[in-house]
């Protein structure tokens, strides 16, 4: 399978996510001011606020000994192909140790365009009909499949090697099998990315990570309790009792 191969000139850097993940490391990095976006865990899935207006690209890292496939859907769109979002859909390629930000949707294979937090109806999602999953980012992570190194057997042995092959490969050949926000991620003006192709063949049909981070304003997050804010007070009571004390100060 032909996917994008994410070049180190796309940038580097990325903080791991506490138990968030083994195979890749992922972070929302604010592009408007450089920081990283603070993750907050809130029964049991995680969050960060953006600021409406800011641009934002994903940071990615590959954690593992080989090479992985990461297939990135923003607000349940797939951030190369535009099209709705599917783990079996392509990605990017990244080497051991690699990292990598992707700041937008692919438009070809030299730009794309920018990520930016804004209103629901402004966001890329909504605006090609598609605003259910709007307010979250999704990376599925795969391993790739290496074969094994050739063994020297004899003529019987290739034999019977080759019927287990046969049978092995009937038996896999099987078919690959939200949260409302108030913030969506829009499309912004092209910005250079330069990527190119490579081939990765899948371990396996199902990705063997699969990282998600739901998004929205702070303040919302903080009105949701997802942030700890200033208490919220709720409706004054006229008579809340007892006689005039002394004030404070």
């Amino acid at each position: 399978m032909k996917t994008l191969l994410a070049a180190l000139l796309i940038v580097a850097g990325c903080i791991p996510l506490a138990g968030a993940a083994t195979l890749a490391e992922v972070q929302i990095i604010d592009r408007s001011t450089g920081q990283t976006l603070e993750t907050w865990r809130h029964r049991s899935r995680l969050y960060v606020a953006g600021t409406p207006g800011n641009r934002y690209a994903v940071s990615l890292r590959n954690r593992s000994d080989g090479r992985v496939l990461a297939v990135i859907s923003v607000d349940g769109v797939n951030a190369i192909s535009g099209e709705t979002a599917n783990a079996s859909q392509s990605g990017y390629v990244l080497a051991s140790g690699q990292a990598a930000e992707i700041a937008g949707w692919r438009k070809n294979m030299d730009e794309v365009a920018a990520f930016y937090f804004t209103r629901i109806a402004d966001s890329y999602a909504a605006r090609t009909e598609r605003p259910q999953n709007v307010g979250v980012i999704g990376v599925a992570v795969f391993n790739e499949y290496v074969p094994p190194p050739p063994v020297q057997i004899g003529a019987q042995e290739k034999a019977e090697a080759s019927a287990d092959n046969a049978a092995r490969s009937a038996a896999s050949a099987a078919p690959a099998p939200a949260a409302e926000a108030k913030l969506g991620t829009g499309h912004g003006e092209r910005i250079a990315a330069r990527v190119g192709h490579t081939e990765f063949r899948r371990l396996s049909t199902q990705p063997n990570e699969v990282i998600t981070i739901y998004y929205d304003s702070r303040t919302n997050l903080i009105a949701r309790g997802i942030i700890p804010g200033a208490p919220r007070y709720g409706h004054p009571n006229p008579f809340p009792g007892g006689f005039v004390p002394d004030p404070k100060g």
